[in-house]
């Protein structure tokens, strides 16, 4: 079997994965790093002041963007982080008020998850169920990936102590109702985690409107830096710090503040906020192009997730009978895109998400991710069918 070799045009089309930092935005950043540096918790000079400034108005920006009042959100490194101060902290709050509760003991927290989760929701909720700290429970879902309403209620309504739904899956894409299911939480009196890492800059979220309790995003999922992110939390919600140092930021997320990244995800979020509407339905409709043009040459291909209600940039395919990594091996060079959650895709397991949709194991075994973004054009579209058309092609005649 022939192999692509390095290429340096290659064509980058996971941005689930990450994103390019926005052209803006690394200029924005450029100047925090090399010209306005200063610490943000420095009060005694002007330096610090601006730094302290710079902070705010990032603030500001984060808060614009997903509905949410500047003084509730915490600056951390990146969702990972944000989920587990969110699920732990909540957890270790819990055990301060009682000794059983979230200790091991009787009455201990019941958590609700959904069954595609991110790992950093499954791993954390994992460990704490292993500890022997929280009940945890599971809402399936449908081969499309979707949530079923009635079992999130049955849920909430069995009597639980915290609810985590993401916003958007990072592997097929699909939408879910987070409106809808925090009213659902709000009627039984459930606080909500929602991971809106893969949505936060690609639809519209309402977090006080909505009665979302906490959320968590990451700069590099909407054109800013790798290694900052957010967790934004209201102020009825208690949770216990996971690190303790120089009481920044409430005491939640002590620490000097990343002040280059966090003005980085600020801009991002600015510019997000101005450029997402339009964006998405330009991103939504090379989406179409580029499917269309598989789906006439592929005919066996397989769309996995909710057509209907998926992110606009996300087309996730199975050739069932043709394994992924023989598709990747040849277009490595040419083309990026994945076989799963960046997380994950370097574990040889096959997809949490896919498994829990369902799918036949050929369907799970020839799984694509393909994650389109802004600065994708026309040409990239048509250049990645031929070449995603060669590899399978030439899977096929191998394997004839």
């Amino acid at each position: 079997m022939s192999i692509a070799q390095p290429n340096s045009s290659m064509i980058y089309l996971d941005y689930h994965a990450t994103t390019p930092v926005d052209p803006s935005v690394a200029d924005y950043i450029y100047r925090y790093m090399v010209h306005e540096f200063g610490n943000a918790s420095s009060i005694d000079h002007e330096s610090g002041d601006r730094a302290e400034a710079a902070v705010k108005a990032a603030t500001r920006h984060v808060a614009d963007l997903v509905g949410a009042t500047p003084r509730d959100i915490l600056f951390t490194s990146g969702a990972t982080e944000s989920l587990n101060l969110a699920i732990q902290g909540t957890v270790n709050h819990l055990a301060s008020l009682s000794p059983g509760r979230g200790g091991g003991g009787e009455g201990k927290p019941r958590i609700a998850i959904s069954n595609v989760e991110h790992k950093a929701v499954l791993d954390t909720c994992d460990a704490l169920h292993k500890q022997g700290r929280i009940e945890l429970i599971h809402i399936p879902v449908d081969t499309q990936a979707r949530l079923d309403l009635d079992q999130l209620e049955k849920a909430c309504a069995s009597g639980i102590h915290l609810l985590c739904i993401m916003a958007a899956n990072n592997e097929v894409g699909t939408i879910y109702p987070i409106e809808k299911i925090a009213h659902i939480a709000q009627r039984y009196q459930v606080p909500l985690l929602c991971d809106a890492s893969q949505a936060v800059g690609k639809i519209p979220i309402q977090f006080n409107e909505w009665g979302i309790t906490m959320l968590a995003m990451s700069a590099h999922k909407l054109y800013g830096p790798q290694g900052v992110g957010a967790l934004i939390v209201r102020r009825d919600h208690r949770l216990e710090p996971l690190l303790y140092g120089g009481g920044q930021q409430r005491g939640l997320r002590p620490g000097t503040f990343n002040l280059p990244g966090i003005v980085g995800l600020g801009e991002a979020c600015r510019l997000r906020a101005e450029e997402m509407a339009e964006d998405e339905v330009e991103i939504g409709q090379k989406r179409e192009l580029l499917q269309t043009l598989l789906q006439a040459q592929i005919p066996d291909l397989v769309i996995n997730g909710d057509p209907q209600n998926r992110l606009a940039g996300n087309l996730h395919i199975s050739i069932p009978g043709i394994p992924n990594s023989a598709i990747i091996a040849r277009v490595r060079y040419s083309l990026a895109i994945s076989t799963g959650s960046a997380c994950s895709s370097g574990v040889e397991t096959p997809s949490h998400v896919l498994r829990a949709m369902g799918l036949a194991e050929s369907v799970v075994e020839g799984a694509l991710r393909i994650g389109l973004g802004k600065f994708s054009t026309d040409d990239d579209i048509h250049q990645a069918a031929e070449i995603l058309i060669q590899a399978v092609q030439g899977v096929k005649q191998v394997m004839a």
